[in-house]
This record gives C-alpha cells, structure tokens and sequence, in this order.
C-alpha cells in the first residue's frame, strides 16, 4: 500500500499562499486543510484575508468558518480534528494539501502537540482581569514566579501563549514547561513542506497594500460588529486589536491603520523566524508555480497532465 502524503504549504502572511495553494490544488486535484488559526472563525473574514468562495473556485476546504468566536478553539483541539480529517481523507485520497501561516497549528499536524489540560473557566476569567488592570506585564511577572524555564524562552509579548502557560501552572500546580514533552509523534503519512518567501522589501510592500485593501473591504465595520467581543481570545490579534483600540477613543483612524502595517510585517518577521528554523521546508519565490510543480514530480507525488 503506497503511503498518503500531506504537502504542507506555508509561509508569512500577505505572502500570497492563498491563490497559490489553491491553483496546486486544481493541479493535484485534492482538498485544502487551512492550517490559519484565525481563519476558523466564521464572524472574522475581512481581516483575516479569508478567500472567498469564489476565490476558493470549487476547490474543497476545510476549517475555514468551521468555528465561532464565542467557542473554545485550540492548537490541541485542533490536532485532534485534523488528524481525524487526514484520516478520512486519505481513504479516497494519496495526496492532500495544508496551507497557513500559524506555526504552532502546523507543528500540531506535522508533529503532534502535547496533551495539557484544559483551563478552568475561574482562572481564565482570573488571568483576563489581571491582563485589564496590570498589562501583559503583570502576566508576565507571575509567569516569572511560577515557570522561569518557559518565561526565558516563551515570546513574552504573546498575550495568548504566556497565558497558556499560566492557565497550566496554576490548574496543575506544576510548571508549564515540565509538562511539555517536546517529543515528535509518528505519524502514518509523508509529510512534504514547501515554503513561500520574497524579498523582505517586495514582502512589506504587500503587507502594506493588503492592508489598505482590507480597510477599503469594510475592515472598521467588522470590527465594529464584535465590538461587545472585543475581550475573546480570538479577537486580540492584529487587525482587529487596533481598531479597538481606535473605537475607544485611543488613536485616530490613520494611526490605527498604520499600526496594524507595522503590526502585521512584524507578525510576518515571527512567522518566518519560526518557518526558518525547520531544516525540512523547501523554499520558492511565491511566483515559482511551475517550479514547485516539478519539485513535487521529482518526488511522485503527481504526474504533470
């Protein structure tokens, strides 16, 4: 029986993934996984560049508005979903292709995330109200107390991740980072990963255009919408945080607008400081279509018609 591959697309944000992933998969003619933590939500389309569905053109997706805000959705239940997605799929299917920019919910996929408890809803609603009175600062210096190993090496400006870490330390007692086992698990399938990168300058460009396009769609009238949700987990992210800001009366629209670009081609920098340390992606320009047609020929992963 010959092994099922998952291809892995990924790449920073604005790189141009989407109608790159979506031509591949016309060509290998599979479904897309959307590995895009944000693009799960059905209430955020506009400023999470969701495709359309007449960008998706035909082509089958999957965890695209599969979630609502209002629902607790993460990298672990994430993992499961997949998987057994993956599984079903490869019944009828050798090959399937995942596509995103949101590296930890790939890593889940490629090599498996670690079971941690779940978080009690008291100590959730704790941590939320430290966050409103004392900043991320103050979560991070309990973070500090409770798990220096993870706070040395955690992004301490990620308000989801150090809270993550602190919802475990203090459901379990114990620190987050001897509860993580950092191991790969086996999975039954190749794994293919192909990365998309330009230019740092060509790269900002279009960070800064997609942006402006964003704020043309509507952008400030989504964002209005979910107002009364501004405090989810979902919504503190970029593009969206922003223009709360902005609705708050903190900022005025152009530097609102300004600072989700510089926002956003910072996200990008993580985004490939994380892709870059995977010895396993190859890359291509994101104009190199035909290029990564040949390179999956070379691995029989299809034959060119």
């Amino acid at each position: 029986m010959t092994k099922k591959s998952l291809i892995v697309l990924l790449g920073p944000t604005a790189i141009g993934k989407t109608s790159l992933s979506i031509a591949l998969a016309k060509e290998l003619n599979c479904p897309i996984i959307s590995a895009d933590s944000r693009q799960f939500f059905k209430e955020m389309s506009i400023g999470t560049a969701k495709p359309s569905k007449e960008e998706m053109q035909g082509v089958q997706h999957y965890f695209i508005d599969s979630h609502s805000i209002l629902q607790e959705y993460n990298v672990g239940k994430f993992e499961v979903d997949a998987i057994e997605l993956l599984e079903d799929l490869f019944q009828k299917r050798n090959v399937v292709l995942m596509v995103g920019g949101s590296g930890l919910y790939i890593d889940a996929v490629c090599k498996g995330f670690d079971k941690l408890p779940e978080a009690d809803p008291e100590i959730r609603e704790k941590i939320n109200s430290i966050y409103m009175s004392n900043g991320i600062e103050g979560l991070q210096e309990i973070l500090k107390d409770l798990d220096l190993v993870y706070y040395t090496k955690v992004d301490l400006k990620n308000k989801h991740r150090v809270s993550r870490a602190l919802e475990v330390c203090l459901s379990t007692g114990k620190p987050y980072s001897s509860l993580r086992e950092g191991k790969s698990k086996e999975r039954n399938f190749n794994i293919i990963k192909v990365g998309l990168n330009t230019s740092r300058e060509l790269l900002y460009s279009r960070v800064n255009q997609r942006v402006d396009e964003m704020i043309k769609l509507g952008l400030l009238e989504e964002v209005k919408s979910l107002q009364i949700h501004k405090s989810l987990n979902a919504l503190q992210t970029v593009g969206y945080k922003e223009l709360f800001g902005y609705l708050n009366g903190e900022t005025d629209l152009n530097f609102a607008v300004e600072l989700i670009k510089k926002n956003t081609r910072n996200f990008a920098k993580r985004q490939l400081t994380w892709f870059r340390k995977d010895d396993e992606v190859k890359w291509f320009e994101p104009t190199e279509l035909e290029d990564i047609k040949e390179y999956l020929v070379k691995l029989n992963l299809y034959s060119k018609s």
